[in-house]
């Protein structure tokens, strides 16, 4: 077992920042030692933004962009380790998942990309990294995504609590920990993905800080029935999906037939979206005693308490709360997944993804002299 301390490189859809995690890891723990937000240049967030929504771009285009990103990734990684006083050799490997740009898993030839070059990374920092995570799975015809559930039940699972684990970044996606079953989980929609574009496209605001603004606002009814006749909500799991499908355009094409509406209210709209699709698959899901919330909307007070509105009898709580920062833990995941990676094990669930077969996920970048295995 490759036991040791081990980075997590986490890019989300919400393109807040580049999330640095490091930690120690062996078979019986994963104790998280140190975090790091790295900022996004705004520049480059834009044409990653565009690239996500079907901007079209040359081969030169995205090949610059994916060596800029992993540059971008070396340099976040460089910053925890000088911060923490550490050297390459106290690092046993960076697990990077990288900027996902496109996810098609429902296509003829279903396919992911994420880029940001890892050879830049190892070449940067001298440091054994492991990235490319989902395809391996996608190959075995499971969605390749999402594969935080193992990582959930890893750390999270009780045996007497029926419990979920509820990641609201740019998208939702569920755990199910139901003791005496297998772990399912799937993307739920959109989590602060529309909330973003949304006042990013009125108010030129990254987010709605603490669901301010969206907490002025009235849910419209008529227009959330439209969002929610979207077929992609009607698809049975395993379901992943991201920016290529709910983006800014998807707003404002159903916006064009409620014509005057305010922004704001259109902006708790979104909310009551988020939260109505999530709480609606928490309760055909079998429901659960304990709702464990991380990414960034569990930092959204407006969504939160929707959330424990609509989801009456069930505790909502952010994974804070059981001692795992909701900040931190898709970047820890990806720690993780790299450590089970290099000790030969698999990473993926079937029971979530749909692959035929749990599998080793992921390609190893080799430092100089590294001992991979």
């Amino acid at each position: 077992m490759k036991s040791g301390r081990y980075i997590g490189v986490m890019s989300g859809t919400s393109l807040d920042g580049v999330d640095v995690v490091l930690a120690a890891i062996d078979e019986r723990m994963v104790a998280q030692q140190a975090s790091y937000c790295h900022p996004i240049p705004a520049s480059l967030r834009d044409e990653i933004m565009a690239v996500c929504q079907g901007q079209s771009l040359t081969l030169s285009q995205l090949g610059q962009l994916d060596t800029r990103l992993g540059r971008l990734f070396a340099e976040a990684v460089q910053t925890l380790l000088t911060r923490q006083g550490l050297e390459k050799e106290d690092i046993t490997a960076i697990g990077c998942h990288g900027q996902t740009v496109w996810h098609e898993p429902q296509s003829a030839a279903p396919n992911t990309l994420q880029i940001g070059d890892n050879n830049q990374i190892v070449a940067a920092t001298g440091i054994t990294v492991v990235g490319d995570f989902r395809r391996r799975d996608m190959a075995l015809g499971g969605q390749g995504a999402p594969l935080v559930p193992a990582f959930h039940e890893a750390i999270l699972m009780h045996p007497g609590e029926r419990r979920m684990v509820l990641n609201i970044g740019g998208i939702a996606n569920l755990s199910l920990l139901i003791p005496g079953k297998p772990v399912g989980g799937y993307d739920t929609g959109p989590g602060n993905m529309l909330l973003d574009a949304w006042i990013w496209h009125q108010q030129g605001e990254r987010y709605d800080k603490d669901g301010g603004w969206g907490s002025r606002g009235r849910v419209v009814y008529p227009l959330l029935q439209e969002l929610l006749s979207d077929p992609w909500f009607s698809l049975s799991a395993p379901k992943s999906t991201g920016r290529e499908h709910f983006n800014l355009a998807w707003i404002e094409q159903r916006l064009s037939r409620f014509p005057g509406l305010a922004p704001e209210d259109v902006q708790a709209t979104l909310v009551e979206l988020t939260a109505t699709t999530i709480a609606e698959q928490v309760m055909l899901s079998g429901g659960c005693e304990r709702l464990l919330v991380c990414g960034g909307g569990s930092r959204n007070p407006l969504l939160m308490t929707r959330l424990a509105a609509l989801l009456a009898g069930t505790e909502v709580m952010p994974t804070d709360d059981a001692g795992i920062s909701g900040d931190d833990m898709e970047a820890l995941a990806f720690a993780w997944l790299a450590y089970r990676t290099l000790s030969g094990k698999s990473g993926n669930l079937p029971s979530v993804t749909g692959a035929r077969e749990a599998s080793i996920l992921g390609a190893i970048y080799p430092a100089n002299n590294a001992d991979c295995f």
